[in-house]
């Protein structure tokens, strides 16, 4: 009798070498990374994304860091998450702001706003040197359900994030925002939105990346509760000061 075998496409995982660390100073980085395609890539990219890695363009990538173990994926279980009272103010004060998924098509008034935003906020990283064409590499250049969601108040743009849609969730690629509305919080709306959108289409989470411990930048991500993260027993309740969940 004969009897067809079906067999996955065989998986690269490669190393990168080490670069400075972009979040904590005097350590360097490295990281574990394959390339997303092929028929499989959707149920690839969920499985990875429940593992820890993180998308970019055509690849994922994963920290592998020899001794470092500060980078730790989180996520927001939506059937739990309750916001705090800042970010219920923060919700209401952007009552004006409509939210919108559109396809995953770079246009100049979204470079503009990313333009503006990354000169406000790390002006001294590699994203300060990207120009248009590597901005629409990073929003088309995708294998997977990307999109982008909008946000808008009297049809400015005023903020934006590059979504994956997975079977669990949706995954937030990178967002940026009118740095000069420093008042109405609107990286924390982009969260928001996510968890509302994730929860009107039946999605049980929104991940959020890696906190980082010891960065102030990633620092936010902690308030967001309650708050998975991946360590060594799988995802667990988020707890800042625990040794456990720091090292997956």
């Amino acid at each position: 009798m004969f009897i067809r075998q079906t067999t996955a496409p065989l998986r690269f995982f490669r190393t990168t070498p080490a670069l400075r660390c972009p979040y904590l100073p005097n350590r360097f980085e490295t990281k574990l990374v394959t390339e997303l395609g092929g028929p499989d890539a959707l149920d690839l990219h969920d499985q990875l994304t429940d593992a820890g890695f993180r998308r970019s363009h055509h690849y994922v990538y994963k920290p592998l860091c020899g001794t470092c173990r500060a980078c730790v994926p989180v996520r927001i279980p939506v059937a739990t998450f309750t916001p705090s009272r800042s970010q219920r103010r923060t919700w209401r004060a952007n009552q004006a702001v409509c939210g919108a998924v559109v396809p995953p098509m770079a246009t100049s008034e979204q470079f503009s706003l990313f333009s503006r935003y990354v000169a406000a906020r790390h002006g001294d990283g590699d994203m300060a040197e990207m120009d248009f064409d590597d901005y629409r590499a990073m929003i088309e250049e995708s294998p997977v359900d990307t999109h982008l969601v909008e946000l808008r108040e009297d049809g400015r743009l005023v903020a934006a994030c590059l979504t994956d849609w997975l079977g669990n969730g949706i995954s937030a690629v990178y967002s940026f925002f009118e740095a000069r509305l420093r008042r109405r919080a609107l990286g924390v709306q982009i969260v928001l939105w996510l968890v509302e959108e994730a929860r009107r289409r039946g999605l049980p989470y929104v991940y959020l990346g890696y906190w980082i411990e010891g960065s102030g930048k990633m620092a936010y991500k902690a308030l967001y509760q309650p708050l998975e993260a991946l360590g060594a027993a799988g995802w667990e309740p988020f707890d800042p000061g625990s040794a456990e969940l720091c090292d997956p």
